[in-house]
């Protein structure tokens, strides 16, 4: 269950309202992180931001925060140290966090010149549902009207947040034999699932291989690296970038690998300032 997986970490439950869905471009509005430290003291912070733009319609639409909401109101740089406070070293929960509101997160401390505290782990809930083949829709509004969670204030963070600490532990109850894991083994199978044994055509077992990145995506056998997952996988990296350039683009960015300093090796081992 959920609650041996989590046991002794900070538990954070994390979600944002943003001026559109652009991680790159858009910029966040609201931001909640709901949960409890290593002592079991409750953490409840919920903060609108100031994005220092009009925000559209549409997206107001959505989360219900208009451009007089945030007139007054500080921008990201007057809560990035708060922020970073209590990301650095907490097991993230979230539904879409690390494709969505982690990058848009990092997004924010980049423009400010500093680099996102790492979290501890990233339990997310809609990477769960799809490794659990839970059926569709995969929405959190759908998912916890599925298992019998209460949605009130749909759309707003901390609401949202706390759905998507409800839901995971619902997940851990319902499919318990698959949350029978450490921490760090079930952020890997949630995030690509499980690395076949089989040998690569490097000669040895990925399983066997070092890890590069705590995830298991890129691995080392002796000086090579080698993908774990993927169109490409057992694959040698440098091998890949001759073959198909437009997929070491890809796997540069955020969106690839969702760790900087992991990017920043695999560009050295690449030879790509």
């Amino acid at each position: 269950m959920a609650s041996n997986v989590l046991e002794g970490e900070r538990v954070l439950a994390f979600d944002l309202e943003t001026t559109g869905i652009s991680t790159s471009n858009d910029r966040i509005v609201q931001i909640a992180l709901v949960g409890s430290r290593k002592n079991g003291e409750p953490v409840h912070y919920e903060c609108i931001i100031n994005p220092r733009r009009p925000i559209p319609a549409g997206a107001s639409n959505v989360h219900g925060i208009y451009d007089a909401d945030v007139r007054g109101k500080g921008d990201f740089s007057t809560i990035a140290d708060e922020v970073a406070e209590l990301i650095a070293d907490s097991v993230i929960v979230g539904h879409n966090v690390r494709k969505f509101d982690l990058p848009m997160l990092e997004g924010e401390f980049f423009r400010l010149g500093k680099q996102m505290p790492k979290p501890r782990a990233i339990m997310d809930t809609l990477e769960l549902v799809r490794r659990l083949k839970v059926a569709r829709p995969h929405n959190l509004g759908a998912l916890c009207s599925r298992h019998g969670i209460s949605l009130e204030n749909a759309h707003t963070a901390a609401a949202d947040a706390a759905a998507s600490l409800l839901l995971f532990w619902r997940l851990s109850v319902d499919h318990a034999p698959s949350f029978r894991k450490s921490l760090d083994e079930l952020e890997r199978w949630a995030a690509h699932g499980d690395i076949s044994s089989d040998a690569s055509d490097l000669g040895r077992g990925l399983n066997d291989l070092e890890m590069v990145d705590k995830l298991g995506k890129i691995r080392k056998d002796g000086t090579q690296m080698v993908l774990s997952f993927g169109r490409h996988k057992g694959s040698d990296i440098k091998k890949v970038q001759f073959d198909d350039p437009g997929y070491i683009h890809w796997l540069l960015s955020a969106k690839g690998i969702d760790d900087q300093e992991v990017r920043d090796i695999v560009r050295q081992y690449l030879g790509i300032d």
